[in-house]
């Protein structure tokens, strides 16, 4: 990609092209030459977009939720953009479910736009590349983006990293709550919601939701607990509402800017060790010096840890020939 061709491609974005936002997340995907320069040319617009996360395990109504939650923002003219991510194909590692087949009744609103991303094998429940996609939409002048996790159960953690505000959504038959704490998932929700309230269970959910509550730890914010049913619509209007509710409480008190403070820091110290780990592999990759350390290590003569202080140091006294040329 060269500079005018990334100029103008950062320029669509920015115009909130529909084209250039998909050719841009496609280029971070596939970590494509030049995409980091993309990256860094949108920066200065960032930080605008209202970061919302929807966490929970696959058949909680997640989709139906951001479906709904689409339509209401829409209502109210704000610009929206989704982040699904998807399970991977282990054929192709693309997303099994694309965003072909989700929400096509927001296909053709150009105030929306819908992204599946593929998890590629990536724990956490979100794609290595959710964080730097969340730029490009941000960049574009979304007003709210929100981020669906994989749903795969108990590794839905990184979110709550990611998100200014975390949804953690569950259905009376999510299974016992024990093992919901075991998970830690109830630990980062800032709003909880029981879908499919129509269900047998879901007062009782509810119930022990509240207890789990009053028997942990929070601060000023009490996650509030409210139910839904998306496929109807119901409750989304209340579920949007506690969303506003927590922005207003983070922005009160300092706490979005400290949240988006950490994110920022784990992104640069992201950064800095990719970059770290490529230039460590560029300078003992073809070398005999790690297959002799690892010799002596085999016959007991140094530790693993010597050894990865000697591969180090070689580093950082031999720089890769890509950063020589550089």
């Amino acid at each position: 990609m060269n500079a005018a061709s990334l100029e103008a491609l950062a320029d669509g974005v920015r115009r909130g092209n529909v084209r250039a936002i998909a050719r841009a997340i496609s280029a971070i995907e596939n970590e494509l030459p030049g995409h980091e320069a993309l990256l860094g040319a949108l920066y200065r617009q960032t930080g605008r977009a209202a970061i919302v996360g929807l966490t929970g395990a696959p058949g909680a109504g997640k989709s139906s939720l951001v479906d709904g939650l689409v339509r209401l923002l829409r209502e109210r003219s704000l610009e929206v953009g989704v982040l699904a991510v998807d399970p991977s194909s282990p054929f192709t590692g693309g997303a099994i479910l694309g965003d072909r087949i989700r929400m096509q009744a927001h296909a053709y609103d150009g105030g929306v736009f819908i992204r599946s991303m593929s998890a590629r094998g990536h724990l956490g429940g979100l794609a290595a590349a959710t964080s730097k996609a969340l730029h490009v939409l941000d960049a574009a002048g979304k007003d709210v983006v929100m981020v669906e996790t994989v749903g795969v159960g108990q590794s839905e953690l990184e979110i709550a990293g990611t998100a200014d505000t975390t949804i953690v959504v569950l259905t009376p038959a999510a299974g016992d709550m024990v093992q919901m704490l075991k998970a830690g998932i109830l630990e980062i929700a800032d709003i909880f919601v029981v879908n499919k309230a129509d269900l047998e269970g879901a007062d009782r959910l509810v119930r022990d939701l509240r207890t789990a509550l009053n028997l942990g730890e929070h601060g000023d914010w009490i996650p509030p607990i409210l139910q839904t049913r998306a496929t109807e619509g119901s409750g989304l209007d209340a579920l949007w509402g506690a969303v506003e509710q927590h922005r207003a409480y983070l922005q009160r008190g300092g706490e979005l800017e400290k949240r988006r403070r950490a994110r920022l820091q784990a992104e640069i110290l992201a950064l800095a060790m990719g970059r770290l780990r490529a230039q460590l592999l560029g300078t003992i990759n073809g070398r005999e010096h790690l297959d002799e350390l690892v010799d002596r290590a085999l016959r007991r003569e140094i530790d693993p840890y010597s050894a990865a202080d000697a591969v180090l140091s070689s580093a950082l006294a031999h720089p890769s020939s890509e950063d020589e040329e550089g």
